[in-house]
């Protein structure tokens, strides 16, 4: 599915609704444009479905609680971030990076500081 409007573009399967609005919140506090929709694959091929979809170059793939943060040009399954039954504040700033990304601004953290998952 080509997009043709400037946007990050959230592909999901099955997706857990509330961390997909935490997405979409952190995606909204930088001041672009997102659109979700269904689709199929993993979560590896739903981000670089939707990298490759949006114009802007940023995508999101969500399987469940699984998520993939995506830039066009990068090879399938090398993702920018990848978070695997995420909290809530992990979803918020991978939406927030999605969106970084595109204005070329710093990332906000995802992970703790020695590179775990925060629980």
């Amino acid at each position: 599915m080509i997009i043709n409007k400037p946007t990050v573009i959230i592909y999901t399967r099955d997706p857990d609704e509330d961390l997909l609005r935490e997405i979409c919140a952190g995606i909204e506090e930088e001041g672009v444009l997102y659109e979700i929709h269904s689709g199929k694959g993993d979560m590896d091929t739903l981000a670089y479905e939707a990298a490759k979809d949006s114009m802007l170059g940023s995508g999101i793939g969500m399987d469940g609680r699984r998520i993939a943060m995506q830039m066009a040009r990068l090879p399938k399954g090398k993702n920018v971030f990848e978070l695997n039954a995420p909290r809530f504040w992990q979803c918020r700033n991978l939406g927030s990076n999605s969106a970084r990304a595109v204005k070329k601004m710093p990332f906000k953290p995802i992970y703790t500081e020695n590179g775990e998952m925060s629980l």
